[in-house]
């Protein structure tokens, strides 16, 4: 733990309370950075903006959005199915960018990192919905890097699974049979990876150091899927 990667860094960490946001916050703060820890659900048109606007400065987003992944056949998904995670996990980016942009162009310098999942990579029965909206971020994401890059700001994505959090894999989840079978059987690492594991790769990327990526997404699986 380096309490100086970070210093002086004003982070605005989004659905702070679900997912990996516990983590987030306790791993960047360790690591000297100003965490405005936001709860706001960001479901109406004008959240964003009042989220960035209530935060000040802001040197790092973290658009961490979160979303439990419904297991649907595809031809039995609803059009309220569709709506609610895409407008949860989807529509919010662009409103989020909107909102924080203009300070960091101004500024020429910025990070802006999405904690996206792994089940845009790798297809996964029942869950076409929350992939789809999944890949519409790792998508966005690509575009928005390469576009922004020379104006001074970093956009990537965590592409996240079979990572430790309460959201996803709740403990009474993994302490079943079944699921150490699953683990056991299609994670090479052969265990969850640690959610301070994530959250340390995390502020490494939203770091002074990590100045060169470019609209990338980077795999946090223990091997599950793999670019």
């Amino acid at each position: 733990m380096d309490p100086t990667l970070l210093a002086g860094k004003r982070v605005l960490l989004t659905h702070a309370n679900h997912f990996m946001g516990p983590a987030l916050r306790e791993v960047f703060e360790d690591h000297g950075a100003e965490v405005i820890a936001d709860e706001d659900p960001l479901e109406d048109a004008f959240a964003a903006t009042r989220v960035v606007t209530a935060a000040g400065p802001i040197d790092v987003l973290l658009a961490h959005l979160a979303e439990p992944a419904p297991v649907t056949l595809a031809h039995e998904v609803t059009e309220a199915e569709w709506h609610r995670v895409f407008g949860r996990l989807v529509n919010p980016l662009p409103l989020l960018l909107r909102a924080v942009l203009p300070q960091m162009l101004a500024r020429k310098s910025g990070r802006i990192l999405v904690i996206g999942s792994a089940s845009a990579l790798r297809g996964m029965a029942g869950k076409s919905t929350y992939s789809a909206a999944r890949g519409a971020q790792l998508a966005y994401v690509q575009s928005v890097g390469v576009e922004l890059a020379r104006h001074g700001v970093q956009v990537n994505a965590i592409a996240q699974n079979f990572v430790e959090n309460a959201t996803y894999f709740p403990p009474e989840l993994q302490a079943t049979p079944e699921f150490q079978q699953r683990v056991d059987r299609e994670v090479p690492l052969g265990r969850l990876v640690s959610a301070r594991e994530d959250a340390m790769f995390c502020a490494y990327l939203c770091s002074d150091s990590a100045g060169c990526f470019v609209g990338q997404v980077f795999p946090v699986s223990g091997g599950w899927a793999v670019r």
